[in-house]
């Protein structure tokens, strides 16, 4: 079976404006005439999952299923024999932090 040929166009798409725009930005940047806006991001190392479970007064059982969490996950981190991965850990800076805002995103 031939395989078609797509035509070529010298036209001037959107997609290719754009394209031509970010890649002007890029190299004006690697050239050092701009600076592009970056943001670091400051994940934790730990997090004390006890403590931040007791400002809900919440069982683990309960703390777990307010949030998405596995309560066995949560009984191990609070007892020291594991530690919340990278994900996680960040997760639960945002329930120390925003709480209503993960119940938002889980509420369905």
């Amino acid at each position: 079976m031939p395989t078609r040929k797509k035509k070529q166009t010298t036209k001037n798409t959107r997609f290719g404006r754009g394209l031509i725009a970010a890649m002007e930005e890029v190299l004006a940047h690697a050239r050092g005439e701009i600076t592009l806006p970056s943001r670091i991001v400051n994940v934790p190392g730990e997090a004390d999952v006890r403590s931040i479970r007791a400002r809900f007064k919440l069982s683990r059982e309960k703390f777990a299923a307010r949030f998405g969490l596995d309560h066995r996950a949560v009984q191990e981190w609070e007892q020291g024999r594991r530690q919340p991965d990278r994900a996680t850990r960040v997760l639960l800076k945002v329930i120390e932090r925003e709480p209503e805002a993960v119940e938002r995103a889980l509420a369905d």
